[in-house]
């Protein structure tokens, strides 16, 4: 038996408990100091607030004030606060891991320079330990798994990567069930960053329902399905080429940490509603600050980080401007109030025409 301490109360994480604690490990819940009131309801009712599930009454839920008490002889430390807060995660990795730990990333995003050179988040937390990050493994999870059907163990089907063989292996073995699915792989970049990215198309999948809501249109079966399919093969193409470009294997784009994870959050959730929002022609600026207000975007953050940096990548010469044409227009969309005209023929390479 293992024993995980897990930093961060959220959906996701807290829901990972399930496997962990059905394959006998010791789990304990460290809460952010945001999470105070998820982490008294599991503790008072053992119910999850926002999963609205009751998680295994083995897990030991913490205040955030008890990070140390959470931390104390974790083998793993599973990494499950949201992009925003990064920085603060490093900070506490850096104050609490111990060498020979097996760190376990979930929260997915990109972070970019100031010249625009993007990396991994797993890197980023690497650098935030300094000399630490050599004396302990770092591995992460990908796949298209939503965190309220693992809650009540629905079947879901995950890929554990990482840059050390054998923690990975180690890791699938704790958490993998007959409903938790886990394969493996060392391309750590390419399941990162198409874990990433896809967040950025799911904006774009809401974009049809507005349009079709705001031209009041009357039931129909023809809901403009070609329209997102070619959005998403589009979002599919992209995804390939943002794995090429930060140094990993195009083809993990093809699986579960590509456009598996990318079917998955266009089927709903907070970034697909915004882009239902868009779809009716209501400019982005006031969805965030109107419709949306207070709620997290997770995917357009992601837009606004990787369409800055394109800008610069592009001015460097180290991406063309004719790359990445449904991102940057994505950008223009969410960051210029841009109309929602979508540059099709500049898709799959560029449209052809023969006069």
């Amino acid at each position: 038996m293992s024993t995980i301490a897990v930093l961060g109360a959220g959906v996701m994480a807290s829901a990972l408990t399930n496997p962990a604690r059905d394959n006998g490990h010791e789990v304990h819940l460290i809460g952010t100091h945001l999470d105070d009131h998820i982490i008294d309801s599991i503790r008072t009712t053992g119910i999850h607030p926002v999963l609205g599930v009751a998680l295994d009454p083995g897990v030991v839920a913490h205040r955030f004030v008890d990070i140390d008490e959470g931390f104390e002889g974790a083998d793993v430390v599973m990494v499950g606060v949201n992009s925003f807060g990064i920085g603060w995660v490093g900070e506490q990795l850096a104050r609490h891991l111990q060498p020979g730990q097996k760190v376990l990333v979930i929260t997915k995003g990109l972070h970019a320079e100031p010249d625009g050179t993007l990396r991994i988040l797993p890197h980023v937390l690497q650098r935030a330990v300094g000399d630490l990050a050599d004396q302990v493994t770092w591995s992460a999870i990908v796949g298209p798994c939503i965190a309220g059907e693992l809650a009540i163990r629905r079947p879901s089907c995950v890929v554990f990567n990482g840059e050390d063989r054998d923690s990975i292996e180690l890791l699938a073995d704790m958490y993998r069930t007959d409903y938790y699915h886990v394969w493996t792989s060392t391309d750590l970049v390419g399941h990162e960053v198409g874990a990433a990215t896809k967040n950025v198309f799911a904006f774009a999948a809401g974009f049809a329902e507005g349009i079709l809501h705001d031209a009041g249109e009357p039931a129909s079966p023809y809901v403009m399905f070609n329209y997102s399919a070619a959005l998403f093969a589009q979002g599919s193409r992209e995804i390939h080429q943002y794995i090429r470009l930060l140094g990993g294997d195009p083809t993990t784009g093809d699986g579960l940490g590509g456009v598996g994870d990318m079917y998955v959050t266009s089927m709903g959730g907070r970034n697909v509603r915004a882009g239902t929002y868009v779809g009716r022609g209501i400019p982005f600026s006031e969805v965030r600050d109107t419709y949306m207000k207070g709620i997290t975007l997770e995917g357009v953050a992601a837009i606004g980080v990787i369409g800055a940096a394109l800008e610069k990548l592009t001015a460097r010469g180290v991406v063309a401007a004719e790359d990445f044409p449904l991102s940057r227009f994505l950008f223009d969309v969410a960051y210029r109030d841009a109309p929602l005209d979508v540059p099709w023929s500049s898709f799959f390479g560029g449209e052809r025409r023969s006069r």
